[in-house]
């Protein structure tokens, strides 16, 4: 049986494999092409964990070119693949700015990135410890939670599939 490679994502456009399987990938110029595709992925209820880790890796690179939106849905979208490990890897390459608990400084301001960052790692957190019914009402619980997933074309019907697909497995 052959086996895939760990970057391969079915339906990727031939443009950003190139990108990613060559220099260009390391290119600040290729930000954008990687902010449209994000973009894309919402729409299109797709999921490229390879594409978004290399945007976020370039606004590592270039802070300047940093959408805070673009990063929220690549958040959002890899909680869409829990259990997977990938919304704690995307939060690896995260500025420590965001990370950083609201308590001990004081409180994150309001529309924020690090608000956005702890809305969404609550979020995770209740769905690594299986505590789904907290989860709904997490989510429903704020009009903050439905701005940062309203991006994601079909979150609560994907979320609904994947908790189904866990507990089928218990």
């Amino acid at each position: 049986m052959a086996t895939l490679a760990f970057d391969y994502t079915p339906g990727r456009p031939e443009n950003i494999d190139q990108i990613l399987n060559g220099l260009d990938r390391y290119n600040p110029e290729t930000t954008t092409i990687f902010q449209d595709y994000v973009l894309s992925q919402c729409e299109s209820q797709t999921y490229d964990c390879y594409a978004n880790l290399a945007l976020l890796k370039l606004y590592q690179f270039n802070p300047h070119l940093t959408r805070d939106e673009t990063t929220t849905n690549i958040l959002v979208k890899s909680l869409t693949v829990f259990p997977s490990p990938d919304f704690s890897l995307c939060l690896s390459l995260l500025p420590p700015y965001v990370l950083q608990d609201s308590k001990a400084t004081g409180g994150a301001s309001s529309g924020t990135l690090a608000e956005a960052v702890q809305y969404l790692d609550v979020l995770h957190n209740q769905l690594n410890n299986a505590q789904y019914t907290d989860f709904w009402s997490t989510l429903d619980s704020s009009d903050l939670y439905a701005d940062l997933t309203a991006d994601v074309h079909g979150f609560e019907d994907i979320m609904r599939l994947r908790i189904a697909m866990v507990v089928s497995q218990c």
